[in-house]
């Protein structure tokens, strides 16, 4: 049986949320790969990570999810279950959510979150009547989702706006060295969230991958720590093999928070190339 994972409570909620988290991305983020992806959410649970996460835009992950729960009675809830959707209008997003729910196997989420907000336009169409706000709303008031929260790494100001004037729970944002050197979403949404008493989840810890170098240290582990080190509920990485989800806990039960100056000197490596590699940020405005 593996340690214990430390927990942080969800925002200002009383429920405890493992510090790391397992990502949609990885292996899940496929189809035609359900051995692959039952070994690794086998690890997962091996390793006592708690919170899983998924997205109707996420390819196979919720039907590999779903295989798996009915394959492991009651382990579903044992954990913090999130899935998203990206649809911008109420009937699109309650569509949605009865096929998510039907895909898990499950009468609930933890937590429901709002796709990837990017524009002026995407919140003038989720905020207006029989948008996708509304959706998410009767979802939380009906118990069909415990939480309600948004996503986005385009664009900061339009994330940390929805953080100000939604009634939501949690926000998904990018945490890494790049996105220290750029300033927005970890200077201004992040601290957003926090006043408002909402959960903060990191998420691009590796830039895809991109970022990871072992030649000049940048290991998983140090990526890892440079986002536990910010004041993030947890952070979620995608997973392909079950070695990745044992760095993933393993960083997470060992950790000691870099100093600042060590966030600075990881910051200071990234500075001649972090517009390059906020290559998830818009364009041309974060080049």
């Amino acid at each position: 049986m593996a340690e214990t994972i430390p927990t942080a409570n969800f925002g200002d909620t009383d429920v405890q949320v493992t510090r790391v988290g397992l990502g949609g991305e990885g292996v899940l983020r496929t189809f035609d790969e359900e051995e692959r992806a039952g070994e690794m959410l086998d690890a997962a649970l091996a390793q006592g990570i708690g919170y899983f996460d998924t997205a109707r835009a996420y390819a196979g992950s919720e039907k590999y999810l779903g295989a798996f729960w009915r394959a492991n009675p009651g382990a579903r809830e044992r954990v913090f279950h999130t899935s998203k959707s990206a649809q911008r209008s109420r009937e699109g997003a309650l569509r949605e959510l009865d096929t998510t729910l039907d895909n898990l196997g499950t009468d609930w989420l933890d937590l429901w979150q709002i796709h990837d907000v990017r524009t002026e336009a995407d919140i003038e169409e989720i905020e207006a009547r029989d948008g996708a706000l509304e959706a998410f709303l009767e979802a939380r008031k009906a118990g069909r989702v415990r939480h309600i929260g948004v996503t986005g790494h385009h664009d900061p100001a339009i994330l940390t706006r929805c953080v100000r004037d939604w009634p939501i729970d949690a926000v998904l944002l990018p945490v890494n060295p790049v996105e220290g050197v750029l300033g927005g979403f970890l200077t201004e949404t992040l601290p957003a969230a926090r006043d408002k008493g909402l959960a903060v989840i990191g998420m691009k810890v590796f830039g895809a991958g991109y970022y990871l170098n072992q030649q000049s240290g940048l290991t998983a582990e140090l990526l890892l720590r440079y986002a536990l080190s910010h004041d993030v509920t947890l952070v979620i990485v995608g997973c392909s093999k079950p070695g990745h989800v044992r760095t993933l806990a393993q960083t997470a039960r060992e950790f000691e928070p870099l100093t600042v100056p060590e966030l600075r000197q990881l910051e200071t490596a990234f500075e001649p190339h972090a517009q390059r590699l906020a290559y998830y940020r818009r364009p041309p405005a974060a080049a």
